[in-house]
């Protein structure tokens, strides 16, 4: 079975929704703030590619998203935007099911809390904070929100928790418990987060991001959906062996690193947009999203300069026309892990 992608909504450093995405792809960069981090040495300024949920209020009422927090309205804005995007903005939502996929979870309330409970103890901790903390926080607010009464399911798994969260989706389509799924990947940056970058500076190739990607996803019944298929899944451990990719397709990284390059064929064609959407552990739904467009617009997008080639891999430098429309979005672990998702127009 393939999954038939309907739908794509985005948001992150380089805006909010897909022509916000194929300006940044297009232009070759986002536009990097700066954020200021405390350390035992002053305050230390650093880049990051920082999300706005503001347009949400296109789509739900200040008033009902009032207690909600940052992370849980980034999903709920991507999630819109999809749906809308598929034309189901108004549609019932019975035999939807639902999937969130994150890897620091809602890490500011999580840290909030903390400090609540820290600073006044148990009996006075916000329990406002302590709502929003757990990870499924936001898929809960999504199905309230959006009325989705189908199979709900939070996926952490840090990296591979996009791949993860494709496999229930998949298991959902096939056994017909959801008609649709609507499927997505948020995390957030929080002080917690660029302090750690500030002490582990070498740790990632990008600057830190943060912002969602969200998919509707429906069974193959389509003869040509807009964004084509999600065609295979591989997930495990590759034990130093070379991953198994199909030859014509266009391999998307999310960093250029020599862990890629001893896994991959020489010969193979890459790409990496990661400058684009920053350093985020669910980076593979934003490549994923990169690769839909790709196969709606029958183009190739160029790699950000940023990128760099230090392991002189074959990568995409120029705008090229789609002639093999196929893409496999990887993303390896330090600890051996591998996924590997396959998009085809066909």
């Amino acid at each position: 079975m393939r999954m038939a992608i309907i739908g794509v909504g985005v948001v992150g450093g380089f805006g909010c929704g897909m022509t916000d995405l194929a300006g940044a792809l297009t232009q070759g960069g986002a536009a990097v703030k700066t954020v200021s981090v405390k350390t035992s040495k002053g305050m230390v300024s650093q880049p990051a590619l920082l999300a706005d949920p503001s347009s949400l209020e296109r789509f739900v009422p200040k008033r009902a998203v009032r207690r909600i927090d940052h992370f849980s309205r980034l999903a709920l804005l991507a999630a819109h935007l999809a749906l809308e995007d598929a034309g189901k903005l108004h549609a019932e939502r019975q035999k939807m099911g639902l999937v969130v996929a994150t890897g620091y979870g809602a890490t500011r309330t999580t840290f909030a809390f903390l400090d609540s409970v820290i600073n006044d103890g148990d009996p006075y901790a916000s329990p406002t904070l302590f709502s929003n903390s757990v990870h499924n926080a936001a898929a809960g607010h999504l199905s309230i929100l959006l009325g989705v009464t189908g199979p709900c399911l939070t996926v952490s798994q840090f990296d591979m928790s996009v791949a993860s969260s494709l496999l229930s989706a998949w298991q959902w389509l096939d056994e017909e418990r959801a008609d649709t799924v609507l499927l997505g990947g948020v995390d957030e940056y929080c002080e917690v987060l660029g302090y750690c970058r500030h002490r582990l500076p070498g740790c990632q190739s990008a600057v830190i991001g943060e912002g969602a990607a969200f998919f509707v996803l429906s069974r193959d019944a389509e003869t040509s959906p807009p964004y084509g298929f999600i065609s295979d899944l591989q997930i495990g451990n590759h034990w130093g062996r070379e991953l198994s990719t199909p030859h014509d397709a266009l391999l998307l990284l999310d960093a250029c690193s020599s862990e890629y390059r001893q896994y991959i064929r020489g010969d193979s064609r890459v790409a990496s947009y990661s400058p684009i959407y920053g350093s985020l552990p669910v980076g593979m739904a934003f490549d994923m999203a990169i690769a839909s467009l790709s196969l709606k617009e029958g183009k190739v997008f160029p790699s950000p300069k940023a990128v760099g080639n230090p392991f002189r891999l074959n990568i995409i430098e120029q705008e090229q026309d789609l002639i093999i429309p196929q893409f496999c979005c990887v993303k390896l672990t330090e600890n051996g892990q591998f996924a590997v998702v396959t998009l085809a127009r066909r």
